[in-house]
């Protein structure tokens, strides 16, 4: 890289961006999130150390989703021992993110073993047209970045590398991954760009991949390698609950556990856990749920 490029100031602070070894076979994607992440985090009385884990989630969600082909969306869950039953952060194709963390409102731990111990991750695919495909690995290494790194080494899929960061206002993270041979067909020529590209990239440290902008950065990792940086993608916070979800999550339920409900309190309100948004219906909304002959229809 020359000299670094702008970013394109339209995402400030909430931005994917792709980039491409010139000559060799890897390729690359960072994130930042900064308003997008507060407004995740902001709904709950997160401690600080689950708040930075809800980040790395969700920076590490959106990394993975840019490596999709399909419309559809990307789940990291763990559940765990530890003082985090479960912690979910989701991103679908258009960059939109959610995430939660279960049961953690007594978290008080820093440690990374304390918090999610014994836990399992699951990476989970759902496209809109298509079969569901789910992976889980425990994880490993102390952090949700080496983690991945192990999933994707016993995957034998093309070698990936993550590095993430979170503090309470910002999460960021960025993602290499080799690429099948074209540009350098040669093995050996293959493992030492790979080794090159990784090793570099290590010397980041989290408040620099947290502060400093994906052209910038790296300019400063890899000024002497021809690196081609892609239009920057915008990712906000959009929960996909709505009125007609969640009233069909009423209708799994018996006809006669929703009557008693309405009797006793006259309307029933339902909460959605990611973004706190209220629900409330009565009688008259839940016609068709109650066996009915004249259901509402919800637009």
């Amino acid at each position: 890289m020359d000299k670094p490029p702008q970013t394109d100031q339209r995402y400030a602070g909430n931005y994917s961006m792709r980039f491409l070894f010139e000559q060799a076979d890897i390729r690359g994607e960072t994130v930042h999130l900064d308003s997008a992440y507060r407004e995740v985090v902001g709904t709950h009385q997160y401690a600080p150390a689950v708040r930075q884990l809800l980040g790395e989630f969700l920076a590490a969600a959106v990394l993975l989703s840019t490596t999709l082909k399909f419309d559809g969306k990307l789940v990291l869950q763990v559940r765990s021992e530890g003082q985090i039953p479960l912690l979910m952060a989701e991103c679908n194709s258009a960059l939109e993110v959610r995430a939660i963390a279960r049961g953690a409102e007594q978290a008080t731990a820093q440690d990374f073993e304390q918090l999610l111990g014994n836990g399992q991750l699951a990476i989970t695919i759902e496209p809109l047209d298509g079969q569901r495909y789910q992976g889980i690995v425990a994880l490993s290494g102390g952090c949700l970045a080496h983690t991945l790194d192990a999933y994707f080494e016993q995957s034998e899929q093309l070698k990936s590398r993550f590095w993430l960061a979170a503090d309470n206002d910002r999460a960021a993270g960025m993602l290499i991954q080799q690429l099948p041979a074209q540009v350098t067909p040669d093995a050996g020529g293959r493992e030492q760009q790979w080794e090159h590209a990784c090793t570099l990239a290590a010397t980041i440290g989290q408040e620099e991949l947290l502060d400093i902008d994906t052209p910038v950065l790296l300019h400063r990792l890899y000024h002497e390698d021809p690196v081609r940086l892609f239009e920057a993608r915008s990712v906000v916070f959009r929960c996909s609950c709505s009125r007609e979800r969640t009233r069909n999550a009423l209708s799994t339920l018996d006809p006669t556990e929703v009557r008693e409900l309405l009797d006793e309190l006259g309307s029933i309100t339902m909460d959605c856990e990611f973004c706190n948004q209220q629900y409330r219906f009565d009688e008259g909304d839940l016609g068709d749920v109650l066996g009915g002959e004249n259901p509402q229809i919800l637009h």
